[in-house]
């Protein structure tokens, strides 16, 4: 299957230094089908998007748990990573005892499927709510400033 054009981007030499994939989370990424790999692309874009609008600073990237790991400083960790029980869908995993998912699936009931309180589902067949999930990152790194406000102040 061919590799789309965000996939293809990623290896486009005028991309920020900082957002170089580390090898193994390009490995990692590289060892699911092009169709998965573009959309773990396309969140870690986010991510990185994110990041340098809230001027979050450095992106701490490494695998845990078998999966892609971010991390800004005041943040929380965001997971990504797709499953072969669920090969339909890419989950983005946010840490279990906060109140992210909570909040998320109270403002955002209908735009994500999700899964208990640690993941929200992006279908492969549609991925238009891009919009929705940089606003569910960048809540997710503010974490720390926001944690204490009524509905994480989204």
């Amino acid at each position: 299957m061919k590799a789309g054009p965000l996939f293809l981007a990623i290896y486009d030499q005028s991309m920020p230094m900082n957002s170089a994939i580390p090898a193994q989370i390009n490995d990692l990424f590289r060892s699911y089908p092009p169709p998965v790999c573009e959309h773990l692309l396309a969140v870690r874009t986010l991510i990185y998007d994110m990041a340098a609008e809230h001027e979050l600073g450095k992106v701490d990237e490494a695998i845990k748990w078998g999966e892609a790991s971010f991390l800004v400083k005041g943040g929380t960790a965001v997971r990504v990573d797709w499953k072969e029980k669920r090969p339909e869908v890419v989950k983005v995993f946010f840490h279990c005892q906060t109140r992210l998912i909570e909040t998320f699936r109270e403002v955002y009931p209908d735009v994500f499927a999700y899964e208990g309180n640690r993941a929200l589902l992006i279908p492969l067949a549609d991925y238009s709510k891009q919009s929705e999930l940089a606003h569910c990152l960048s809540v997710a790194m503010r974490y720390q400033a926001l944690k204490r406000l009524p509905m994480l102040g989204m």
